[in-house]
């Protein structure tokens, strides 16, 4: 990997949930002294779970954050991970519902404090980062607002997005209602789609949903593809976290994305439960046939339309 390009190399989606060093989980583990989840460790050293195993091992990570200190470390380690790869910046998804009502393990106000330390401290090594606000697909609409409900009153300047995650369970059309009251609020959107559920999500997220920005999209079809390139719709590609959780799309559709002349651009998701970083990332890519050029293009694509730099309104 050349760190001599002349676009920054950003990590275009990442998880605080899910990012955590194993070394501090082990340590903090101990501390309370916790077991690690089977799956968990089998994710560490390199084994295939299924897909009930890898929400085990995220759920467990997710549980520990349950102060301003953790949230910090968590962020943090963000931070290490994408400075360690040559990278400059990050856009970081988080779930503060999820943490802190359906969960109750944490304030919101001691979820924020964390995130500002971590970013704060994240700048002062030269990087640059943001939060992206993220709601759980398979609560539904209902819960989407809900989310919006508990962060707008005092939403920190730091927080750039609102995206879904989960399980593609409920329709996106559904959800726009609560995807227009976020981009009222100066937020972009953006929505995992095609990845656990059909390609024709990503068509549906875009046309009736509204997003502009396409987390995963892998099982979208040709029309799709050439649907998201006409529009210029980003679309985040992490090859490590595919392989784990849709092992049956092969070969890996990034190259056939690109092109199509879609946006594409690499994230390393989960990289805490199934390590990676971005020099990982790029090698996979190289490993689909992508050469210089088309890893350039990535790299750019992942600097022109990340959030982390993006200036003014959505």
């Amino acid at each position: 990997m050349s760190h001599n390009a002349p676009f920054p190399l950003i990590d275009r989606h990442t998880h605080l949930e899910g990012a955590l060093d194993p070394t501090w989980v082990r340590h903090e583990a101990d501390r309370r002294g916790l077991g690690l989840p089977a799956s968990l460790e089998a994710l560490w050293s390199g084994q295939a779970v299924p897909f009930e195993g890898f929400i085990e091992a995220f759920l467990y990570g997710a549980s520990l954050l349950d102060s301003r200190e953790a949230v910090r470390e968590a962020l943090l380690a963000v931070a290490r991970r994408t400075r360690a790869a040559g990278g400059t910046g990050f856009d970081l998804w988080a779930s503060p519902h999820f943490l802190v009502v359906h969960r109750k393990q944490i304030q919101l106000e001691a979820l924020w404090r964390g995130l500002e330390e971590g970013l704060a401290e994240a700048r002062a090594w030269g990087l640059r980062g943001c939060v992206v606000l993220d709601a759980v697909n398979h609560f539904g609409p209902k819960h989407g607002q809900a989310v919006l409900d508990l962060v707008l009153p005092a939403l920190p300047a730091f927080v750039k997005g609102f995206s879904t995650g989960g399980l593609e369970k409920s329709p996106f059309r559904d959800w726009a209602p609560v995807f227009d009251r976020a981009r009222a609020a100066g937020l972009r959107i953006a929505a995992h789609a095609g990845e656990n559920g059909p390609g024709s999500n990503v068509r549906e997220a875009v046309l009736e949903g509204g997003v502009s920005r396409i987390v995963h999209g892998i099982r979208a079809d040709d029309a799709t593809l050439a649907l998201l390139a006409e529009r210029r719709i980003p679309v985040d590609v992490c090859p490590t976290s595919n392989r784990a959780l849709a092992s049956d799309v092969v070969p890996h559709p990034l190259p056939r994305m690109l092109s199509a002349g879609v946006r594409c651009a690499l994230g390393t998701d989960d990289p805490g439960v199934a390590p990676c970083d971005l020099e990982t990332e790029i090698a996979a890519a190289r490993g689909m046939g992508l050469d210089d050029l088309a890893l350039a293009r990535l790299r750019q694509n992942g600097a022109e339309d990340a959030w982390c730099l993006a200036d003014g309104p959505p």
